[in-house]
């Protein structure tokens, strides 16, 4: 037994059976960055890149990303995403996403929540990077998450 819960007494890859688990209210938090230079960081804050609005766009598309996590990641499960929200921030040389995920499920929302996040950062990427190819994506993390048998997280700093 390798003690992880995605494998079985054999060692081989299964979904977790999350049947017999309580419904509680969950909720998670995630982070991350895109650091662009000057040009693009100026555009996206004053709206003038060809694109239009990186913003908003990135926001949706972070959306859509937690809603299909479990496509994306092979032993995650459908769950029923009650609430997402992604937020950007444009700081001097980056721009800071979070996303908050929330439903009442058998199972986390963390993936959701980096998944979002993740989505949300490749799109800023996608969006902007005729301006600037040396972008970069970091700092992805998860905040915090409540709820379920594992308790309750809070990242340090």
């Amino acid at each position: 037994m390798t003690g992880f819960t995605h494998t079985n007494s054999a060692g081989e890859a299964h979904m977790v059976n999350v049947s017999p688990k309580a419904v509680t209210q969950r909720v998670a938090v995630a982070e991350g960055y895109l650091y662009a230079n000057p040009a693009v960081i100026s555009g996206i804050r004053e709206q003038t890149l060809s694109k239009g609005d990186v913003l908003a766009v990135s926001r949706v598309a972070g959306i859509m990303g937690a809603k299909k996590t479990p496509e994306l990641i092979p032993l995650c499960h459908g769950i029923p995403l009650e609430q997402c929200s992604v937020d950007l921030t444009v700081q001097d040389h980056r721009i800071h996403v979070q996303a908050r995920c929330e439903l009442a499920a058998k199972t986390g929302i963390e993936m959701e929540a980096l998944t979002a996040v993740s989505i949300a950062c490749l799109t800023l990427y996608d969006m902007c990077k005729a301006i600037d190819k040396a972008m970069r994506i970091e700092g992805i993390r998860l905040l915090s998450k409540t709820g379920g048998k594992s308790g309750d997280y809070y990242a340090e700093g």
